[in-house]
């Protein structure tokens, strides 16, 4: 999925403040801590022009420039840059092209939520803190099989994702574990899902010292989780100020 079509062409389409976002976030995961070494990536999408645009395969996040972040239309077909892109880019490009209100995507190997990931265990809601970035728990996918790992295995990542939110709402549960590997969150924009990483690497921390101190521990109360989800993004959200205050 990464045959180039023509630089010149590419060039008239690709925005300058994608690539800067796009690289900003990028260099968020491992400053925050959320992707050591060169563990996971996050890319944006150009909605109007079709494009995504994310890091490239392998390079150190204190080496990242604009200029390197590879832009490829939404089959993933690379149309400008010269690196390879993130060997994950089909399971973005796999969630760009479900979710359509989504605007980022980033990939983590963040600690405590990878070792849900891991365990095949979804990160329940215990509290008010998960409450008010996640409207529920935060779900984990089928493991893959062997003959969907043998072929097209990044494709197939996306396409557990999908699955598994055939009856959730993506922008109400901007995450995922993906079941054996890692988790995967989303959000309005390439900075919302950088920001989304972060909220789950701490409330997956929170439940696994819950679970340490009672592991019977059981989610909160439906109301509890609506109150504090809706304050915050629900139609008469009374958390925050008002736009120009």
């Amino acid at each position: 999925m990464t045959r180039r079509t023509s630089p010149a062409r590419a060039g008239s389409r690709a925005t300058r403040a994608l690539r800067e976002a796009t690289c900003a976030a990028n260099i968020e995961l491992f400053t925050r801590g959320l992707a050591r070494f060169t563990f996971g990536n996050a890319s944006g999408v150009d909605r109007e022009r079709g494009l995504i645009v994310i890091k490239p395969s392998g390079v150190p996040y204190d080496r990242l420039t604009p200029a390197q972040m590879v832009v490829t239309d939404l089959e993933g077909r690379v149309v400008e840059g010269t690196l390879r892109p993130s060997s994950d880019l089909a399971t973005h490009a796999a969630l760009f092209r479900a979710f359509p209100r989504i605007g980022g995507v980033a990939h983590t190997h963040s600690r405590f939520a990878t070792a849900f990931a891991q365990a095949r265990r979804a990160i329940p809601c215990l509290g008010t803190t998960h409450a008010d970035y996640f409207h529920g728990a935060v779900p984990v996918t089928r493991p893959l099989s062997a003959r969907a790992i043998a072929s097209d295995y990044e494709l197939n990542t996306g396409r557990a994702i999908v699955a598994r939110f055939r009856q959730l709402d993506p922008m109400a549960i901007p995450a995922v574990l993906v079941a054996h590997h890692a988790p995967f969150t989303w959000g309005a924009t390439v900075e919302a899902a950088v920001d989304h990483a972060a909220y789950l690497e701490e409330v997956a921390l929170m439940a696994w010292h819950t679970l340490a101190l009672a592991p019977g521990a059981r989610p909160i109360a439906r109301s509890l989780l609506d109150k504090h989800y809706l304050r915050k993004h629900g139609a008469r959200a009374t958390y925050g100020q008002r736009p120009g205050a």
